[in-house]
């Protein structure tokens, strides 16, 4: 049973996830109808969710069809990926464990096959290890398992833009012709660095060009939200007025995991009704117990580092951080030296740049920042 309804981290079923009706539609209707898509959003948008909640729909409505997720956040080669992708789908295809064994023993070339307990039914299981140096051969044997399985199935590749990242500089072009050839599987292709994936799926130069169809994730809107969240807070006997919630959405530009965030802690108080006193309390007491880090994230800057992330924390959000008037409004230095600034804080992740300007990335850390 879960007990706050707020969850921060994980996806629990479609009760505990705030509505992205549409977009849950849009995705299913796209792989129905065999398109791959790109899924674009920042992080802590509910991009995760998101898919997990897609994937929930489809099982509900087509048992047929086998889902997975796989996350690439911390791989760094093409063997780190085959691991993920092997770990999520081999095995998962199959009804019995006989035909486990007899269709890898016949698919996996590169493998070791080794039997062990499970640990949740005591019933025996089989453990695949896929040896490093033919990483390229083995991802070949996934999809040929994929393909001799006869089933529909749905990848979702969390984090794509990594694969940029890899050693092997043909990741792309590889994955590319699987999608391609592989005729019963079909891509949700997710990644929360805009202009990496921009790039992969737009310029000619990549494989991926124009070859899925594009979601662009945005914020949850604000009366959505606030419906989801008074329904979760009455059963605790808490009300909040639309115009607190509003001080708190703005406050956070909407963003999906700062407001279940503020919400979770809001849902363990002991006060009945949540006054602007609460929930800014509420606020500080997580901004406490990360302070730390922001202090080391801070103090790792250069001087004309820290300076413009805090001038764009101060204002909130700065539409041409190049500008005459708000380099010198906030005594920053030349030109050349704060354009190598904006480009070093968008590339770790210190700012983003959106449809209305630059703004700190992590909204609690701007908070922060702003209290120097």
């Amino acid at each position: 049973m879960i007990e706050n309804p707020f969850l921060i981290y994980g996806y629990e079923g479609a009760e505990y996830f705030c509505d992205r009706k549409e977009e849950t539609a849009d995705i299913f209707e796209s792989l129905r109808n065999g398109c791959n898509l790109t899924l674009i959003s920042p992080r802590r948008y509910g991009k995760t969710g998101l898919i997990h909640n897609v994937f929930q729909h489809i099982k509900e409505q087509r048992d047929d069809i086998a889902c997975f997720y796989v996350d690439l956040y911390a791989t760094h080669s093409l063997n780190d990926f085959v691991q993920s992708l092997g770990k999520a789908v081999v095995g998962k295809l199959d009804t019995t464990l006989q035909k486990v064994e007899g269709l890898v023993s016949k698919v996996f070339r590169y493998s070791q096959i080794t039997m062990e307990p499970n640990l949740a039914t005591g019933m025996p299981q089989f453990a695949l290890s896929f040896l490093p140096q033919y990483a390229e051969n083995t991802l070949e044997d996934i999809f040929n398992y994929i393909e001799q399985s006869g089933r529909r199935c749905y990848i979702a590749l969390d984090e794509f833009q990594q694969v940029l990242e890899y050693q092997e500089n043909n990741v792309e072009a590889l994955l590319r012709t699987y999608a391609q050839r592989t005729h019963n599987v079909h891509f949700i292709f997710a990644g929360s660095k805009q202009h990496l994936m921009a790039e992969m799926f737009n310029s000619p130069k990549h494989p991926f060009y124009r070859s899925t169809e594009k979601l662009n994730l945005s914020t949850l809107k604000e009366d959505v939200y606030y419906e989801f969240a008074t329904e979760k807070l009455s059963k605790r006997g808490i009300t909040i007025t639309a115009e607190e919630f509003h001080k708190i959405y703005e406050l956070v530009d909407g963003v999906t995991w700062y407001l279940q965030a503020i919400m979770n802690r809001l849902y363990r108080n002991e006060n009945k009704e949540i006054t602007e006193d609460i929930w800014k309390t509420v606020i500080g007491q997580i901004i406490a117990r990360e302070e730390e880090d922001y202090k080391r994230l801070y103090h790792l800057l250069t001087a004309n580092q820290a300076s413009l992330l805090l001038a764009v924390a101060r204002e909130g959000i700065v539409e041409t951080p190049m500008s005459g008037v708000f380099l010198k409004h906030h005594n920053l230095k030349s030109p050349s030296s704060i354009q190598r600034a904006l480009q070093f804080l968008i590339d770790e992740e210190y700012l983003y740049h959106t449809d209305k300007g630059y703004i700190v990335y992590d909204r609690f850390f701007g908070i922060w920042l702003k209290s120097l």
